[in-house]
């Protein structure tokens, strides 16, 4: 007898837990806005996004959640039309991003009396990320250790080396279906106001040619101004010319389809909730 008090003692508080806990899955394309990329939103130079996370029902139509999500995002001077004032610079990033979330979500329809509402999140959100680039012959190539702008040398002491972890603040929103009572199907959309303007490793000003060489050597040159890869292109730019714009932080963003999948429960909010027909829903 004590042993099946025990059990339903410990059962119940996760019984109701299980009840309102979702298990989501996100997949889609990701992309980022910056000094590569004029465009705020394209599909060229786009990469994956997947994530893996889960969601709590707060009240019928406040969400709790968190995810890990895996992005990959790049951009090239070639495909870069829309930059103005910057001399064409033929560079090129990719990075991997590592991201973990948490946010609040609010459903404008209580999906237990109806198939679809719209949604909006926001929260916060840590991320790692180190850009790269391929030299001529295929071989990747990290930037940051090249402090391709001058970041971390004496002579430049207003340009630190920038952290590959960072904050950033994730909002969006989408449309959700209901498509059963355990699981919904919805098209989000989240974006990402960033605190560095290094995600690519343009953001300010070139650093002097010979200083660069003396300090990194010949790569983070090469890697500093690309131009002369191309023919016809002016020589490498004099140092304090603009590379980026500071002004303007770096953005990401994903767009994808989510699908959640209630644990326990018929309807994923508490007992006493209608069904999508009117009818009263017995949860329990």
């Amino acid at each position: 007898m004590k042993h099946l008090i025990l059990f339903i003692g410990l059962y119940i508080p996760f019984a109701g837990i299980g009840q309102k806990l979702h298990a989501d899955f996100f997949g889609g394309f990701a992309n980022y806005q910056g000094d590569l990329q004029g465009k705020r939103f394209t599909l060229k130079n786009s990469g994956p996004a997947f994530g893996l996370g889960l969601s709590y029902d707060i009240t019928n139509k406040l969400i709790v959640r968190g995810v890990a999500t895996y992005l990959k995002v790049g951009a090239d001077d070639k495909d870069n039309t829309t930059a103005k004032g910057i001399t064409y610079r033929n560079l090129n990033f990719k990075t991997q991003i590592a991201e973990a979330q948490f946010a609040l979500e609010y459903n404008f329809f209580d999906l237990a009396e109806r198939s679809f509402t719209p949604y909006v999140f926001g929260g916060i959100a840590a991320f790692h990320f180190n850009p790269y680039s391929s030299d001529s012959n295929g071989n990747k190539v990290f930037l940051r250790p090249l402090s391709t702008e001058g970041e971390g040398l004496p002579q430049y002491p207003d340009k630190k080396p920038y952290n590959k972890n960072q904050i950033a603040i994730p909002f969006g929103g989408g449309v959700k279906f209901a498509l059963s009572d355990k699981v919904q199907v919805g098209i989000e959309l989240g974006l990402r106001k960033l605190f560095t303007d290094y995600l690519d490793d343009v953001s300010t000003t070139y650093a002097d040619s010979s200083i660069l060489f003396a300090a990194k050597g010949p790569q983070a040159v090469a890697f500093a101004y690309r131009g002369n890869e191309l023919k016809g292109a002016p020589p490498y730019p004099a140092g304090g010319s603009q590379r980026g714009n500071p002004k303007n932080k770096d953005w990401y963003y994903s767009t994808g389809i989510r699908i959640s999948y209630l644990f326990g429960g018929t309807g994923g909010g508490g007992g006493g909730r209608k069904s999508r027909t009117g009818c009263p829903v017995n949860v329990y």
